[in-house]
């Protein structure tokens, strides 16, 4: 065999493999960078390569078409006939595959499928780590000490199918992590950003940020739980958000599993979710948050299918103008329910027409109300209505008419996303996050604040 290294001739070769009657191969080449940093001072930085082969092989049976999914890493040329035929006996060895459709052709090549893949190293941080030591200067003249940790990663992802399809993809992605400490370590917060290059994070804004945050901290304020108006930031509603979009897969909904599921049978599509004019939408060209414009499916689930690899993607709206527009659907789950394809989208996009800043909405609180940094430990507890339980983290802060007065403890919460949109009476200017929670997973969000007349702090936490 011949010695291959390239992916286009991985993925080539593998497809050449095959004896399956379907064949969809997926080659991921990664490379990443990172910095760690704490106490005002790097600590580790580093640089990382790998690469990951993911073969489906389908078989027509007796009765139905079944696949069988292999993913390694590391793959060699020698990797490549023993992983092609592990796929091939997993096909011959399932059941058949619920969500068998026809594998994807049609579809124009990448003109860039037989170039190298992208790589990312440490020059990405070449403007933006001078700007962190200045930050770091800044800090501990201010009495404060700085943590946190900046990631880079860039996957250039081949897909080629037995149907003649040759795709490429190239995903940046960046996030920054950024925590305060006062040096008595009773006082913290933290913010974070997400970037496709480190071109557009000024660690000098964020340090100013906690900085102001930790100011406020200074004075500290016990409050019982309870029910109040609270402005949950960016990040804390993309991490609601991004929740509620994974819950939205329009087979569950139309079996009646979960919130948008209508009473007595089929969906919520259609109907008014809130009164102001939110719209909730995933587009694979939005500006800063460009994700893949075709489907890239290494395992079929709930809201995708390893038949529908390369299906071309176009921007998606969720909710339009506080209307239920689209749930999550493949082609296999628009013909068991009726409804449009609507595969899901790596990026997720709430605009609410609103232009005031954070900052604007903290000033215009005319009473008493919360003002949030971020979410964690975030978990369902009845996918009937999405109730989802968390803690608040790294500051919450009273505001009382028009300015923030102080730090208050954390809470736990109970709440769902849906009802929150539709009991919100403001949304802010829309802008790109980093959501806390969900980070590791789900980095291309773009959200505005939303001011929550009665959110429901269930209990007061002892949590961080």
């Amino acid at each position: 065999m011949s010695r291959v290294s390239k992916p286009h001739e991985i993925v080539e070769r593998a497809l050449e493999l095959s004896t399956a009657d379907g064949c969809v191969v997926i080659a991921d080449e990664e490379s990443s960078a990172n910095l760690r940093w704490a106490g005002n001072a790097l600590t580790t930085n580093g640089v990382t390569r790998g690469r990951t082969l993911t073969v489906i092989a389908t078989v027509d049976g007796a009765q139905g078409t079944a696949s069988g999914v292999v993913s390694r890493s590391a793959v060699t040329a020698d990797d490549l006939e023993p992983l092609v035929r592990a796929a091939e006996a997993a096909a011959r060895g399932a059941g058949p595959a619920e969500d068998a459709q026809p594998l994807v052709g049609g579809v124009p090549a990448s003109p860039d499928f037989t170039d190298a893949p992208a790589e990312t190293g440490s020059d990405v941080f070449a403007e933006f780590a001078p700007a962190l030591g200045d930050a770091f200067a800044r800090a501990r003249s201010g009495g404060r000490e700085l943590y946190g940790f900046a990631h880079h990663q860039l996957t250039s992802t081949y897909l080629g199918t037995s149907t003649g399809l040759r795709l490429r993809h190239d995903q940046p992605n960046g996030t920054l992590e950024l925590n305060a400490k006062s040096p008595d370590r009773t006082r913290s917060t933290w913010a974070g950003r997400s970037t496709r290059d480190f071109k557009d994070v000024d660690p000098a804004e964020l340090d100013a940020e906690l900085a102001q945050r930790l100011r406020w901290a200074e004075r500290r304020i016990e409050l019982p739980a309870g029910r109040y108006e609270t402005l949950l930031p960016p990040t804390a509603v993309a991490d609601l958000l991004i929740y509620q979009l994974w819950s939205s897969t329009a087979r569950d909904a139309a079996e009646g599993r979960t919130v948008f599921s209508k009473p007595g049978g089929g969906t919520r599509i259609g109907e008014t979710l809130s009164e102001l004019p939110l719209s909730l939408r995933s587009d694979p060209n939005a500006p800063g948050l460009e994700s893949a414009p075709f489907v890239i499916a290494h395992a079929s689930g709930d809201g995708a299918s390893v038949f529908d690899n390369g299906l071309p993607l176009t921007s998606t709206d969720w909710i339009r103008d506080g209307r239920l527009e689209h749930l999550t659907t493949t082609r296999h789950t628009a013909g068991l329910t009726g409804l449009p394809v609507a595969p899901a989208i790596d990026n997720l996009v709430l605009e609410g027409g609103g232009e005031r800043s954070l900052e604007e909405m903290v000033a215009a609180t005319t009473g008493r109300g919360l003002l949030l940094t971020c979410m964690w430990y975030i978990r369902e507890v009845d996918p009937a209505t999405l109730l989802l339980t968390g803690l608040t983290r790294d500051g919450v802060y009273l505001v009382e008419g028009g300015e923030v007065v102080g730090e208050v403890n954390n809470f736990r919460f109970n709440e769902s996303p849906v009802d929150l949109l539709a009991r919100a009476t403001e949304a802010g200017r829309t802008e790109k996050t980093l959501p806390r929670e969900w980070g590791d997973w789900f980095t291309r969000a773009a959200m505005p604040a939303l001011r929550i007349p009665d959110f429901n702090m269930s209990s007061v936490s002892l949590g961080v």
